[in-house]
């Protein structure tokens, strides 16, 4: 489940699994095995949790549309994301109870697997052995990223990377064309590790040094390379 890095979706697009899996290099016959794979379609509601943390994880999840988070909830019932997945990308099957929970950061629709017959699959073809954990090494690199976005940059620093990845992630023609904010204030705040508060603070400061222009949901990057280097935000680490 890895989007393409030549052309992907979009936040709000619908992709399939096996466009998506030959976009991203497989084996057209690879990745026509997996696409026969039984899978059910969900429509997923961002107002409450999809999955809760401390169950079994005997599935494989494929984002079709919208944008679903893995979070992790603190002793005092604070939340935290940890991850995002986006259209053409996925949560793959695990052993034992999982430690995160799942849910929608928007209205979004995803395709749903056992995870026996996934496994089968791969066990079949080594090859695709190899093409699954170059994701798993991709989704290692966003989560270092995170890591020292949360652990050493300051919250303007914070919020602009966000804003950047996701730019990237969703295949926001930049400069030229909008982003398409999915985010809500307190979504930023629970990615960057801050407040609200803070986050609209930030995100008023960026619009009032020129890097940003909002027009509801909407931001158009005004100076991208400036963006870029307020949020030392270098994309190679999406590839």
């Amino acid at each position: 489940m890895l989007a393409s890095r030549r052309s992907g979706p979009t936040a709000g697009s619908t992709v399939s699994l096996r466009e998506t899996l030959v976009a991203a290099g497989l084996r057209q016959e690879l990745a026509d095995e997996l696409d026969r794979m039984p899978q059910k379609v969900v429509q997923v509601d961002p107002r409450r949790p999809f999955r809760e943390s401390g169950i079994p994880r005997d599935e494989v999840v494929f984002v079709r549309s919208g944008i679903l988070s893995k979070f992790k909830v603190d002793s005092s019932g604070r939340r935290q994301i940890v991850a995002l997945r986006f259209p053409g990308e996925g949560i793959l099957p695990r052993e034992g109870m999982s430690s995160y929970g799942i849910q929608a950061v928007v209205p979004s629709e995803i395709l749903v697997g056992d995870a026996e017959d996934f496994n089968a699959i791969v066990e079949k073809y080594p090859e695709l052995h190899k093409f699954f954990w170059q994701l798993t090494q991709r989704n290692e690199n966003i989560g270092y990223e995170w890591l020292v976005n949360c652990g050493r940059r300051d919250s303007t620093a914070r919020v602009a990377h966000l804003l950047c990845e996701t730019a990237v992630r969703s295949r926001t023609n930049v400069p030229e064309e909008p982003l398409h904010n999915p985010f809500t204030q307190q979504q930023i705040a629970e990615i960057t590790g801050q407040t609200s508060v803070n986050v609209n603070r930030v995100m008023a400061d960026l619009e009032r040094q020129g890097l940003i222009e909002r027009h509801g949901r909407d931001i158009l990057f005004r100076d991208w390379s400036e963006m870029r280097r307020v949020a030392s935000f270098q994309p190679s680490y999406l590839e």
